[in-house]
């Protein structure tokens, strides 16, 4: 075939080309002009010939900036630029400022070939799905990834991904139907015949041949269904057709063939017992998933006591091995990560927790997928990154000053990280298999706990779930909460199992004498040893007594001498070492005395002379990356001279890089003794041989208190390290006296802390949820822990069935007489409540139950009685539940009380105050009377023998004496009671709560004229006259009960009931004042700077709207924002220029007006405590560091510790940078570089030391 040569195209041809889009023949079409020496063929997007090269740099430098100045500003340019810009003839190019960005295809091309021969015979144009959504727009996951900068952290302006079991329609929704949707009747005007063939389908009812007999003929069964099979041909059969169906009984709808009980023979004669025993057993399976799906539980607890004999045969092929043979729990734990079902593992401490959290992280590996390792404390994060680093390799780190290998599959990171990556929808969570929760009890702290409430709720569908925690009590309940508001399966595997038992022992010792004195308390088993605690308590009193004869007596305090204290720890130090029971940690709850008991110890030494040199090295290697003046601190050289003697302090005042050392070299058996806080024992899992505690009471911010069980198990399980000691030592120090037997017994085995929800509001989550449509805060207050009470499910079911009992009742007559029966109950009811509510005044005043002695008359109402007068015999002393031994007069035959309660007239004594009379003989009753059954105290008394009347009335309910006559005392009394009814028919005089009983509260006087009025009221209604009152009176009170309960239930599960509502509108209300948000709720400028800041949202956003900031330097501003990180207390007042002065006073005057306004908004927290949140007594310290001045130097300048003060300027570099964000949102660039220039000035040296962990 000869080639044609085209002509080359000219300007008159449309500049149409095709692009081969890869081999799958799909094609697009390119509408831009070809450059002109290029011919027209099929472009593609496969390189032929010679592999493409890469520019050589030098020409493409020349190219882009000698040659083509196109890049130069046009503005602002200085006469250098203006000399270049002549020799270079720069011609603009005004068009390029009209550039915009295409907008993203609707539709594209596909491909239709021969289906046989695979050839191309034509392109179709298909409409694109989804193509206009982008991060800010949906909360979809098949929305369009966002700029690569932003792919971690996200951006405050993306929408987040939509949250778990959050995608509930509105009515509205569903109703609206779409344009390519129509209506279809599924029941009517079905089409039968498809197009193309002569006949179809019938979709008739048809009848199944039934017997009695449950076997099963299936060519029987087919004859049924002959006639859906046959084709219809004709007309004459569709009539014979009809005829048939006549015939045929109807098959019951059944999930088995069984249940039809088909067989040959006679048709007819079983048709309808079959039928209806069918119809019985679906309606009863009908009901059965009903209640099968009520009861749907969403945590299942998973047993752990039966060995997995068959875990190797159901993971041949384990994502990850361990060199040891997994516990019970673990496996149960791995089979379920297997099938991608969600955990809660509540383990005591070093049970082996981090196997489940090691095989998710190898899983997710293996499944090319990223999991997510989030831990409450810093410290542990870096911990966690070193061990996992060490295993798996491919891991990164994210806290507030460091960002590691960002790209891994496994991501460690501070809970409050994954939030506002949750919130500002990051593309890590497209990729995310698990989210691993480490220490879930930490859902308990007060200040952070609402944190891992936020992250659980806003986690995505496709995300599971993975709890660590300690032994907590409701386990169960916490995962069916996370369950039911994430609408999944959580598996709980709990174990209260210690790897290594653990023994706790009581110690009186405090000199060489006495150093043996250590008494076991609880034995491995368990079991609390009384034996024990008697003889420490008896060994400690020979000692005072002894002390008290050769000195006198003298007080014993409660507090020890340092003295004291060094012989004690002396004693016990030399008896631990003699026994080879270290290493030893110390639990002491104050920082100070971590210090001094260190230091008192200067004559012991446990290590040995290699143990020293090898401790010198570690020192020296990890602390060769400090400058020289930062080695010569004075807490690093004494440190340093303890760790060569075997001993260690551990808290929050010791500097970061100091306590990182301590804690390697006592993972490596170098520390002998550690002095530590109660956070260590939060850290990672560092066991010792033996724990000590110092004291049993701790100071929790408000006062001292003793240790709660569960603070005392998560220490006390430190105790004992697997694979080397065979029991753990638990010690608690008896310094002044043994502890209380009852306590020490609660806080060892008491139950541990049960997790509560501490979810409150914060302004940060408002903005966040507000400035996205399809997230309501009211939606994630329902889902927050404090509102899992709320089982939706059970009351929607429970609506539905009132509203079909309320459609199903008969309908009420209010026509002519009966027009106002409405207003009359509603009327009644109120007069109810009033008198109930007075009843109880009366009962619980001190003259309500002196009138009600012994003789009074009283009007008894209650199931039995109707406005029945009675006497009191007797009256209980229980004050709880106190009761009256009352004669009752009543109809001969009713004196037993019956179950049924009188529903028809059970708020008929309220208009009727007619006394009972009987109409036949009068009987009597003697009953235990309760104090709201008392209708009304009357002015008479009547002179009665109480035990005779009692004694009598018991003697004849013994079956021998029944029909004996009643006594004289009954008699006359019932005689008595029936002349006053007789006498006074309409109702006798009853004491006035206010006049004859004295009651002059408030509630009480206006109670009574509340129902005085309402009494008033029921005579004029009509309705009373009419002849079918009481029989449509009883209707009313039917609807109204269902109606009631109906609107009860109704308010349950609406925003309304919601605890945390009333709070909430009153935050929006502050948010309005300070223009957050507008009336409508959508989010402000304000208010999208406001999201960029954790903490103090409000404070710092109206610093920065107000140039509080702009007129200070950069150290200035530093030391100035200090106030919000630090929340100590010091002693110590800083010396500072006028301008910080200055700055303060406007700090403290917008807290105070902030403050105001949450107060006027009705929030609970007090001006004074919300300004006193702002601590200013490090703002010299970070002044002067900012300004350069060496560590040592600025360490003397306050009372705060080292570790303190360094934690302080860490977290200050964190607001620095949201303020920098935040800046860059208004548009202030000069703030924006002078936060930068601030975050620089305190980045340095000592503070800012790489963590060890992580290198």
């Amino acid at each position: 075939m000869e080639r044609i040569e085209l002509p080359p195209p000219g300007p008159a041809d449309l500049p149409l080309s095709l692009l081969e889009v890869g081999c799958s023949g799909r094609f697009e079409l390119i509408t831009h002009p070809l450059p002109s020496h290029q011919l027209l063929h099929p472009q593609t997007t496969l390189p032929h010939g010679l592999p493409p090269f890469s520019v050589d740099l030098q020409r493409e430098v020349e190219k882009r900036f000698l040659s083509d100045p196109a890049w130069l500003p046009i503005h602002d340019t200085d006469a250098a630029f203006e000399k270049f810009l002549k020799v270079t003839k720069r011609e603009k190019n005004l068009d390029s400022l009209l550039h915009c960005s295409p907008t993203p295809l609707h539709s594209g091309l596909s491909v239709v070939r021969d289906p046989t021969t695979g050839m191309l015979l034509d392109f179709t144009e298909v409409p694109l799905e989804n193509t206009g959504l982008s991060a800010k727009n949906s909360l979809s996951l098949q929305r369009a990834p966002g700029p690569p900068s932003e792919s971690l952290r996200g951006s405050n302006t993306n929408y987040p991904f939509l949250p778990a079991a959050m995608e509930e329609l509105t009515l509205e929704q569903i109703k609206k139907k779409s344009e390519l949707e129509e209506d279809i009747d599924f029941e009517n005007d079905l089409l039968t015949v498809p197009p193309g063939l002569k006949s179809g389908m019938d979709f008739s009812a048809k009848d199944a041949k039934t017997a009695t007999k449950g076997e099963v003929n299936l060519l029987s069964l087919l004859s049924t269904f002959d006639d859906i099979i046959d084709a219809v041909p004709d007309e004459e059969e569709k009539k014979g057709k009809a005829a048939a169906s006549a015939e045929t009984p109807k098959l019951p709808r059944t999930n088995s063939l069984e249940d039809l009980g088909i067989k040959e023979g006679p048709v007819q004669s079983s048709q309808a017992p079959a039928t209806a025993a069918g119809k019985k057993e679906g309606a009863s399976a009908e009901k059965e998933k009903e209640k099968e799906k009520d009861a749907k539980k969403w945590a299942i607890p998973v047993d752990i006591h039966t060995p997995c004999q068959d875990f190797y045969k159901r993971i041949p092929d384990p994502a990850f091995k361990w060199s040891f043979e997994l516990d019970e729990f673990q496996k149960q734990a791995v089979l379920r990560l297997e099938a991608h079902e969600s955990v809660f593992v509540a383990a005591h401490t070093s049970a082996g927790k981090t196997v489940v959290a090691e095989y998710a992280i190898a899983l997710s590996q293996k499944h090319m997928t990223r999991t997510i390792y989030t831990s409450p404390i810093k410290a542990l994060s870096n911990q966690k990154f070193r061990d996992f680093k060490n295993t798996f390799g491919d891991v990164g780190l994210l806290t507030g000053d460091v960002q590691l290998n960002p790209e891994a599959s496994c991501l460690i990171m501070t809970t409050e990280i994954l939030r506002s990556m949750l919130y500002n929808g990051s593309e890590v969570i497209r990729d995310l298999e698990w989210v691993i929760f480490d220490e879930v009890h930490y859902i308990n702290d007060a200040e952070r706990g609402v944190v891992w409430e936020e992250v659980l709720i806003m986690l995505p569908e496709h995300v599971s779930i993975i709890l660590l925690s300690a032994t907590v009590p409701n386990a169960l309940e916490f995962s069916e909460w996370i369950g039911r508001i994430k609408k999944r399966h959580i598996y709980v595997i709990s174990t209260l199992k210690r790897p290594v038992p653990l023994e706790h022992h009581l110690y009186t010792g405090n000199s060489t004498k006495t150093q043996k004195e250590l008494f076991l308390l609880i034995d491995p088993a368990g079991n609390f040893l009384t034996k024990g605690y008697y003889a420490a308590v008896d060994a400690k009193k020979e000692r005072t007594s002894k002390h008290a004869q050769s000195f006198g007596t003298k007080n014993t305090s409660q507090n020890t001498t340092p003295n004291q204290d060094k012989a004690v720890w002396l004693t016990l130090l030399n008896f631990l070492s003699q026994r080879q029971q270290t290493p030893v940690v110390a639990f002491t709850f104050s920082r100070t005395r971590c210090d001094d008991n260190a230091r008192s110890l200067g004559t012991l030494d446990l290590t040995s002379a290699t143990e020293k040199s090898e401790v010198h090295s570690f020192f020296q290697k990890s602390l060769s990356r400090l400058r020289g003046a930062d080695r010569q601190l004075p807490q690093i050289l004494q440190m340093r001279d303890l760790l060569k003697r075997g001993i260690g302090v551990h808290h929050s005042g010791i500097l970061p890089i100091l306590k990182e050392v301590i804690e390697m070299l006592f993972s490596r058996g170098l520390v002998k003794v550690l002095f530590a806080t109660e956070t260590f024992a939060m850290g990672v899992n560092m066991p010792a041989r033996t724990v000590v505690f110092d004291s049993i009471r701790k100071h929790d911010g408000t006062g001292f208190r003793n240790l709660l069980p569960g603070e005392y198990i998560q220490m006390a399980g430190r105790a004992g390290r697997r694979g080397l000691d065979a029991t753990g030592t638990v010690i608690i120090l008896c310094k002044t006296g043994v502890h209380d037997m009852a306590d020490l017994h609660v806080m060892m085995q008491g139950k541990p802390t049960v997790l509560q929800s501490q979810f409150r509001l914060t302004y940060t989550m408002i903005l966040n949820l507000l400035r996205v449509e399809a997230l309501r805060v009211t939606d994630m207050m329902r889902r927050s822990f404090s509102e899992s009470h709320r089982d939706t499910q059970a009351q929607e079911t429970r609506i539905s069935q009132l509203k079909k009992t309320l459609s199903a009742l008969p309908p009420m007559d209010t026509e002519g007489q009966l027009s106002d029966l409405l207003p009359y109950y509603h009327t009644l009811t109120e007069l109810r409540i009033t008198t109930q509510a007075l009843q109880e005044a009366v009962m619980e005043s001190v003259t309500g139950l002196k009138a009600l002695s012994v003789g009074r008359v009283v009007i008894v109402t209650n199931s039995q009685h109707l406005n029945a007068l009675g006497v009191i015999l007797q009256v209980s002393n229980d004050a709880v539940n106190r009761t009256f031994t009352t004669l009752v007069i009543c109809e001969k035959g009713n004196e037993e009380p019956t179950g049924e309660a009188q529903t028809s007239s059970s708020l008929s004594h309220l208009y009727s105050t007619t006394l009972f009379t009987p109409e036949g003989p009068c009987s009597h009753t003697v009953q235990k009377v309760k104090p709201q059954d008392i209708f009304g105290i009357t002015t008479k008394t009547l002179k009665v023998m109480p035990e005779r009347i009692i004694d009598n009335y018991n003697k004849r309910q013994q079956p021998r004496f029944k029909m004996d006559p009643p006594g004289q005392a009954i008699s006359t009394a019932t005689q008595e009671l029936l002349r006053l009814a007789e006498s006074n028919p309409a109702g006798m005089a009853t004491l006035d709560p206010v006049n004859d009983l004295h009651l002059k509260g408030v509630e009480v006087v206006e109670g009574v004229m509340r129902q005085r009025v309402l009494q008033d009221c029921l005579k004029d209604f009509k309705c009373i006259h009419s002849p079918t009152f009481s029989e449509q009176f009883v209707r009313v009170q039917e609807r109204m009960r269902v109606q009631e309960e109906l609107d009860k239930l109704l308010f349950l599960t609406s925003d309304q009931s919601l605890a945390l509502l009333p709070e909430y509108h009153q935050r929006i209300k502050v948010l309005e004042a300070l223009n957050y948000i507008d009336a409508s709720g959508a989010v402000q400028l304000k208010g999208r700077v406001a999201c960029q800041i954790s903490s103090h949202e409000l404070l710092l956003t109206e610093l920065l709207f107000e140039n509080t900031l702009s007129p200070l330097a950069p150290e200035e501003s530093a030391a100035l924002l200090s106030c919000l990180v630090f929340t100590q207390n010091t002693q110590v007042e800083p010396h500072i220029n006028n301008t910080l002065l200055e700055g303060i006073e406007r700090v403290l005057c917008v807290a105070q007006r902030i403050g105001e306004l949450q107060r006027d908004c009705g929030i609970a927290q007090s001006v004074e405590d919300f300004v006193s949140q702002l601590k200013f007594g490090l703002t010299e310290v970070v002044y002067c560091w900012a300004r350069g001045m060496p560590f040592a130097e600025i360490a003397s300048l306050t009372d705060v510790q080292e570790g303190t003060v360094v934690r302080c300027i860490q977290r200050l570099d964190e607001v620095l940078k949201e303020v920098r964000q935040a800046a860059r949102i208004v548009g202030d660039s000069v703030l924006g570089s002078k936060m930068e220039r601030a975050s620089l000035a305190i980045r340095r040296d000592i503070v800012f030391t790489a963590s060890l962990y992580t290198h």
